[in-house]
C-alpha cells in the first residue's frame, strides 16, 4: 500500500465509527436531500444520458451509501463499481449491495481498470482525507484516465479547513482545477458548514434552508469536471 494510503487507513482508523453522520440526525438528512437535489440539477445541466446506460466507478465508497443513492436514481448495478480502502468498510457495503455490484479492496490507484472505460468517476469527501499534495494528483490521474471522452469526474468535497480536525483538509475550487488541468469544470457551491447545521436545527429543522440561502455559509462544493 502507498504510504499516504497506509495513513488515510491508520487516520480513519484513529478516529473510529460515529454517529455524527447518521441520517437519523436532522442536519445529516437535509444535507443529504439538498445534495441529492444538486446532484440531479447539475447532471440536467451538464446534459447526461439516462442514468441506466452509464458506467460508474466510484473512489472511496465506504459501506455503500453513495451507491445505493445512485441505484435509487436509476443506475444499473452491472454498470457500477465501488473502490474501497478500509476492509470493514468494503465488507459493510458488500453486505448492502447487489451481487451484481463489483466491489474492489484497496488503494485506487494500484486498482487495474481499463483505461477510457467510465462515464463517470465519482469521488465524495476523497481529497480531503489526502494531505500529500503529490498523492492526490496521483490519484487525480488515475481517475482521469479511467474517464471515457465526453465523460467526467463527479466530485463532491469541503472547500475549506477544519481547525478541530487535523487529519483533514479543504480542497478549494482552484485546487480542484489544478488536479484536472484538462477538464471543464462545472461547479455548485451546497452544503451549508456543518458545525452550523448542527447548532440551527436544535432550534428548528427549516433554519438549515434559511441559513442555506447564504452562499457564503456553504463549505462544500459538487462539481462536473468535463473530459473532451
Amino acid at each position: 500500500m502507498n504510504d499516504e494510503a497506509r495513513a488515510v487507513a491508520e487516520r480513519y482508523a484513529r478516529r473510529g465509527e460515529t454517529g455524527r453522520y447518521s441520517l437519523l440526525r436532522p442536519e445529516v438528512w437535509q444535507m443529504v436531500h439538498e445534495r441529492q437535489r444538486a446532484f440531479v440539477a447539475l447532471a440536467g445541466s451538464v446534459g447526461l444520458p439516462d442514468f441506466a446506460t452509464l458506467r460508474l466507478v466510484e473512489v472511496g465508497c465506504g459501506s455503500g451509501a453513495n451507491l445505493l443513492e445512485l441505484l435509487r436514481f436509476g443506475f444499473r448495478a452491472e454498470n457500477l463499481v465501488g473502490i474501497e480502502l478500509l476492509p470493514q468498510r468494503l465488507a459493510q457495503a458488500r453486505e448492502r449491495l447487489p451481487a451484481a455490484l463489483v466491489l474492489h479492496a484497496g488503494d485506487a490507484t494500484a486498482i487495474e481498470l481499463p483505461a477510457a472505460s467510465q462515464d463517470v468517476v465519482f469521488v465524495s469527501t476523497v481529497f480531503s482525507s489526502l494531505l500529500d499534495a503529490a498523492f492526490q494528483q496521483r490519484l487525480a490521474d488515475t481517475l482521469w484516465r479511467w474517464v471515457k471522452p465526453g465523460g467526467g469526474v463527479l466530485w463532491y468535497d469541503f472547500t475549506v479547513d477544519n481547525p478541530r480536525n487535523p487529519d483533514v483538509r479543504g480542497v478549494p475550487l482552484a485546487r480542484l482545477r489544478q488536479l484536472f488541468p484538462h477538464g471543464r469544470v462545472t461547479a455548485r457551491r451546497v452544503t451549508l458548514a456543518p458545525p452550523l447545521a448542527r447548532a440551527v436545527v436544535r432550534l428548528h429543522p427549516a433554519l438549515y434552508t434559511a441559513c442555506n440561502t447564504v452562499p457564503w455559509l456553504r463549505t462544500h462544493v459538487l462539481a462536473w469536471i468535463a473530459k473532451p
